[in-house]
């Protein structure tokens, strides 16, 4: 069907199979769709994710605290979305609206449970009192920009990104709509660290993980291989935020964290200690 030939219906019905790349997955109902509870480690953080730009806030998240000093270990497992595991019974009981990451906290009389990446995130800095400044303006700014880019992901990942990458077919006016906000978006982050190191200022923050995700990776082509199209290279200052945040150690341990993609080294299916990415890759167990 051509983009000039839908007739809009007084009455939308949903069509199984509608709905390019995750057309298997994708419902307009909520809920478990089956019963798999989920697994169960030994640390007091279980995380529940996949390496896409939203998952590796979470993975970057905990490596960051790690490299901080603190206490917080965490199991990591992998969610095959494209298999449906985010509808499992289990999944669905941390997270209701089936979307990952989502994170159990079993520190507590009784499990806590956090979904949404940006509120993974401000847990856990609140939890450890890091990377979230305690200065009330700043603190302010932090949560200002975190929310800028929890509201622009819908936009950028599933308005841009699916038509893009995703749709069955390539449809222009969609396209042009989602390109056109992705880089007015680009705009203001670039305008934003022309005159900072970082989103809150001159302090690396859950802002900036949570940015990094999305802006950071599209800028250095690990995201629907867009630079070119997007001319994201034009974005001198984000540009070199977003390669002064890769270079990270705990950022390079955290996008490897739940990745089923890439190359083999790259590739760390779960994750239960600090030695898994020496000995636990898939190119070390043959997978």
């Amino acid at each position: 069907m051509s983009a000039t030939s839908y007739t809009l219906p007084r009455v939308w019905q949903w069509e199984a199979g509608n709905g390019g790349k995750f057309s298997g997955t994708n419902r307009p109902t909520a809920g478990a769709t089956h019963d798999q509870p989920l697994s169960l480690g030994k640390h007091r953080f279980q995380l529940y994710s996949l390496a896409t730009p939203n998952g590796v806030k979470a993975a970057i998240m905990f490596e960051e605290l790690l490299a901080l000093g603190h206490d917080a270990e965490y199991d990591a497992w992998l969610v095959d979305i494209g298999e449906g595991e985010q509808f499992g019974s289990g999944f669905v009981g941390a997270n209701p609206n089936s979307k990952i990451p989502a994170l159990f906290d079993h520190g507590h009389s009784e499990p806590v449970r956090v979904f949404e990446s940006g509120s993974i995130l401000l847990y856990l800095a609140e939890q450890f009192d890091a990377l979230l400044p305690r200065a009330h303006a700043t603190r302010t700014e932090t949560l200002n920009w975190l929310f800028w880019q929890m509201s622009s992901a819908g936009f950028v990942g599933g308005g841009f990104g699916h038509f893009y990458a995703y749709a069955p077919e390539a449809l222009k006016y969609p396209i042009d709509r989602y390109a056109m906000e992705t880089k007015r978006l680009f705009d203001v982050l670039d305008q934003r660290l022309a005159t900072t190191r970082y989103l809150n200022g001159e302090n690396y923050s859950i802002a900036d993980i949570a940015s990094w995700g999305w802006f950071g990776q599209m800028a250095l082509g690990r995201t629907y291989d867009a630079v070119e199209f997007l001319q994201l290279h034009d974005y001198q200052h984000v540009m070199r935020w977003a390669r002064e945040i890769a270079e990270r150690p705990a950022v390079k341990r955290g996008c490897m964290v739940n990745r089923p993609f890439g190359e083999p080294h790259e590739q760390l299916l779960e994750r239960h200690a600090a030695s898994d990415f020496e000995h636990r890759t898939q190119d070390k167990i043959g997978g």
